[in-house]
Order: C-alpha cells, then sequence, then structure tokens
C-alpha cells in the first residue's frame, strides 16, 4: 500500500511553504530567542496540537523533525511530554511522561472511550498486526468495522439503530483523530494509522482480547469505558 494513494480529513496536510524571511542573527521574526529552524517549529508546532507527524503527509516537518529530534526531545521534556517517534512506520506524536512522584501538570485533552470506541481500537489494531505479517499496509473497509462492532450490540444496546449510530460515530472520531485514513477514490475503504502499534503493546492487546471475548460471550457491559483515550493527545485549550 502507497500512502499517496491516502487522502487524510485533516488540515495538517503540508503545501508547499514560502522560505522563512531572516533577521539579523538568523532571528525569524522581531523578539524572536528560538534557536529552531523554522520548519523544526512548524513540527513541533504540529506535535503540540496533534494528533501526529507523518512522514507522508508533512514531508518538510518530518525531515526537521528527525534533523533536530534531539532539540525537540529537550523541549518537550520542559513541559513534561515525551516524544514517541517510529521511523519505520513514519509517524510521531507526544504524550505525557511519567513523572513518578513529581507532580507535573498535563498538557494533553485525555476524553475517556466509550466502549464502543475501545473495541474498533483493538479491532484495528489487530488489523495492523495482521497486515504487518503480510508487509502490507492495513486497509479496512466500513461494513468490516461495522460487522466487528454487530456482535457486541445485544450486550450493549437493544436499539440497532442507535447502536448503528454510535458505531458511525466512533468511525468518524478514530477518522479525526487520522487513526483511519480514506483511501483516495474510495468512499468506505480506510488505511489503518501505524500510530496503532505505538498506542497498544501486544501485552495491551491481549488483555484487552481477554475482556472483550468475556463480553462478547454475554457478560453485561456498560457504555462508559473507564480508561484514558490512547489516541495521541493534543495541547490543551
Amino acid at each position: 500500500m502507497n500512502w499517496s494513494e491516502t487522502e487524510t480529513d485533516s488540515e495538517a496536510i503540508s503545501a508547499p511553504v514560502a522560505p522563512a524571511p531572516t533577521l539579523s542573527g538568523g532571528a525569524l521574526f522581531v523578539g524572536d530567542s528560538g534557536r529552531l529552524p523554522v520548519d523544526a517549529r512548524r513540527a513541533l508546532c504540529l506535535l503540540l496540537a496533534g494528533p501526529s507527524v507523518d512522514a507522508q503527509r508533512q514531508p518538510a516537518q518530518w525531515a526537521a523533525l528527525l534533523r533536530n529530534e534531539d532539540e525537540v526531545r529537550s523541549l518537550l521534556c520542559e513541559l513534561f511530554l515525551e516524544l514517541v517517534l517510529d521511523r519505520d512506520g513514519g509517524i510521531a506524536f507526544t504524550r505525557q511522561f511519567d513523572t513518578a512522584e513529581l507532580d507535573s501538570p498535563n498538557l494533553l485533552r485525555a476524553a475517556p472511550l466509550t466502549f464502543i470506541e475501545s473495541v474498533l481500537l483493538l479491532f484495528l489494531r489487530q488489523q495492523l498486526a495482521e497486515a504487518d505479517t503480510r508487509g502490507e499496509r492495513a486497509v479496512v473497509a466500513e461494513f468490516q468495522l461495522v460487522e466487528a462492532m454487530s456482535i457486541y450490540q445485544k450486550n450493549v444496546s437493544t436499539d440497532q439503530a442507535g447502536y448503528g449510530k454510535r458505531v458511525a460515530a466512533a468511525i468518524a472520531k478514530l477518522r479525526e483523530n487520522q487513526l483511519l485514513s480514506k483511501l483516495r477514490g474510495s468512499e468506505d475503504r480506510y488505511e489503518v494509522s501505524p500510530a496503532l502499534k505505538l498506542l497498544f503493546s501486544a501485552e495491551d492487546v491481549q488483555v484487552l482480547v481477554e475482556a472483550y471475548r468475556q463480553l462478547r460471550d454475554g457478560d453485561a457491559v456498560s457504555d462508559a469505558v473507564d480508561e484514558e483515550d490512547t489516541t495521541s493527545g493534543t495541547a490543551a485549550e
């Protein structure tokens, strides 16, 4: 699968940017005391705004991030944030550092996952793992997502129409967070973001598989799941 065959719903796709003017001393604007080059600053802004920097969608910022990785990591540490960077997958995002006993402010928004959203993420993570074994990009059709969720309906809701709307809303949320990217020329097929490999470890997947197997087999479940959103965070407003 070629990334050039996908398109994103985000407005973060990079367009050619005119070279930044420089003032005396290398400053980019009056009062500038920063040391990063302009493309690296743009990459840092994308990381803070979230959800990620993508090598295919933001090639200039991705290249600048790699060139200035140490400096960007240092600046993020000043904000108690960690840079998660996968060179092979071409994806980078930020997450809150585990500062142990140190009291630190949280700059990233964290929204709770609904049961539907968490199961959908698990399904996509499994699709990604299977595609990796074949050396392919993970591509899913919308009907596959709906079918994967249908087996849980009896334990979540007796309202089929309402349940379908909630599944559609979960899919839309994943698109908004760039975990699903619609394929060019297709209305109902998506590529799964490699970022999910970093968000869910193999151990996480096994724990969730067992939990949702029990739910699928008949245990009661509430739509409110007490988990933090594991999609890449964005700076709080």
